[in-house]
């Protein structure tokens, strides 16, 4: 799969196995940097090119964005370099369908998403992401 930011100044290029999967977050930070959910799709990062650049917006996590046009381009996990790429830089979300929602608790009360995917509460959420260290404090 190929995709790009807003204004095309960064090209990403990655793959996935089987069909692909889209993920929403509805935690305050993703809902703050893009007013609403946040979409990944369960890609492997295989290149990026352009001004990509990331801010650290946790403990555990960067979030990627455009240089140059502002583009949110990953949700990134730093204990492992793992980058969750936006679905939106791929032309029709790669054609991924909805499989799970993350702090689904935590969707405000003026949009739902539709359909029967898997829906993590806060706690779940936290328990697959944060460093263990997080966990026990």
């Amino acid at each position: 799969m190929t995709g790009h930011c807003l204004c095309g100044a960064v090209q990403v290029e990655a793959t996935h196995d089987g069909a692909p999967k889209l993920r929403a977050c509805h935690c305050d930070m993703c809902r703050r940097h893009g007013s609403g959910p946040f979409f990944s799709i369960n890609a492997r990062v295989l290149s990026v090119a352009g001004p990509a650049q990331s801010y650290r917006s946790s403990d555990w996590a960067e979030r990627g964005f455009c240089g140059t046009c502002g583009s949110t381009l990953w949700y990134g996990t730093v204990a492992d370099g793992v980058r969750h790429l936006s679905a939106g830089l791929f032309d029709n979300a790669g054609g991924g369908t909805l499989a799970v929602e993350f702090f689904a608790d935590a969707c405000p009360q003026g949009y739902a998403l539709a359909g029967s995917q898997k829906k993590l509460t806060t706690q779940e959420t936290i328990a697959l992401f944060a460093p263990r260290e997080e966990i026990d404090q």
